[in-house]
């Protein structure tokens, strides 16, 4: 009997989650499991504001696949995904093709820009660690500039960041902290540096407590950023943003964090979707295909009970990617399968520092609490990831 091959396309949290579990779940000779990705390293996306405001190394956030996979049971191959070929059963990368019997898509995301021109040219929008470190190298370029220009332009110390979500509020946070230890190392005037953050919706951190918007919004504002809310931007340009309401603020540095959508790859590849993600079926299969699941970013989930799709977020990828290898492994032993169902257990973001907000259960927390909180989530995911030494190797200490 053919062994059925199984082919994983992405390894961030969903797909490094699926193939640890397939690889625990399925014998070496119930099936091939093959993980493609175009870096040799998986990396934290969650923690990527930290290099990027240059708080963090990068290389704490990344780490070798065959360091943390056991490849002697998982092929890895390093390959970009060009296509996929479902009625064909096959995957076209851009040095050859894979054929499957189970397909994982788990190709993660794709910076949003909603139409708004400018974006891919003049803004900061790969939430990549080689994204990371171009945002923070550029940023220190900024600083070191200025007392080098013979007419000194507020521009160059003028940062906007496009999005008050997640992203945008943990990496402004993060940068808000650093700005006083620049400004002394660079001898700059603290009162020169100019931090915006702009956000389209009415609220920033959409969806989130209110009384813990008001915290961060506060806290943030102590610290010199200033919020553009309710506040479209037209156009990044050059010199800056454009904004609906007719303003212009000219500045060097746009970071652009309005969200993200799913890969192009899924639409190039003829399935229905909605922003680059497949709206699944309860047990994470694409509509119409018996054998190709959907994780994470590429994964559109309608939580019923607001009738609104769950956010992308890590926690969510790595709980899909435990139903998704029991599913596969079910398909192949002709067993029922699960649905899928979110076990959201709180959402925490840090602000810089040592503070953070977050909910845990019902509970509302602030500061330290809040930041303590933060760091056992990101160890816990390494602990499911790689077990204790990954933790000790990788982990944050929550203190």
């Amino acid at each position: 009997m053919k062994k059925p091959n199984i082919v994983i396309l992405g390894a961030g949290y969903g797909g490094m989650i699926t193939a640890t579990r397939l690889s625990k779940l399925l014998g070496h000779n119930e099936a091939n499991i093959t993980l493609v990705n175009k870096h040799d390293y998986h990396y934290q996306t969650t923690w990527l504001h930290e290099p990027a405001a240059g708080t963090l190394s990068p290389e704490r956030t990344r780490m070798p696949i065959g360091s943390v996979l056991d490849l002697n049971k998982i092929k890895f191959v390093q390959d970009i995904v060009v296509e996929i070929k479902a009625a064909d059963k096959k995957v076209v990368l851009e040095d050859g093709e894979l054929e499957y019997d189970y397909l994982v898509v788990g190709l993660g995301s794709e910076a949003e820009t909603f139409g708004v021109p400018g974006v891919h040219e003049y803004a900061f929008s790969k939430w990549t660690v080689n994204g990371a470190r171009e945002v923070k190298e550029h940023i220190e370029y900024m600083f070191a500039k200025y007392n080098n220009t013979a007419e000194k332009k507020d521009e160059l110390l003028t940062f906007v960041v496009a999005g008050a979500g997640f992203t945008g509020i943990e990496f402004i946070g993060e940068l808000s902290d650093r700005v006083p230890e620049l400004c002394e190392h660079y001898d700059i005037p603290r009162e020169k540096v100019k931090l915006y953050v702009i956000e389209a919706a009415p609220t920033a951190l959409p969806g989130f407590d209110p009384e813990l918007v008001e915290y961060a919004m506060n806290l943030l504002e102590s610290r010199g950023v200033e919020f553009k809310i309710n506040c479209p931007i037209k156009e990044v340009t050059e010199t800056g943003v454009s904004l609906a309401n007719g303003d212009e603020i000219k500045a060097e540095t746009v970071v652009w964090a309005t969200g993200v959508r799913g890969s192009s790859i899924i639409e190039k590849s003829g399935f229905e979707a909605m922003r680059g993600r497949i709206k699944v079926e309860p047990d994470l299969r694409a509509p119409g295909y018996e054998d190709v699941f959907v994780i994470g970013d590429c994964a559109l989930l309608i939580n019923e009970e607001i009738n609104r799709p769950y956010p992308p977020t890590a926690q969510i990828a790595m709980q899909m990617a435990e139903v998704c290898a029991h599913n596969i492994k079910a398909l192949i032993k002709n067993d029922p399968l699960k649905t899928f169902k979110p076990d959201i257990k709180g959402t925490v973001a840090s602000l810089g520092g040592k503070e953070a907000i977050g909910v845990v259960g019902t509970r509302k927390l602030f500061g330290s609490s809040a930041n303590f909180m933060k760091k056992m989530i990101d160890n816990r995911y390494l602990f499911l990831l790689g077990g204790p030494g990954l933790v000790l190797k990788k982990g944050k200490s929550p203190f």
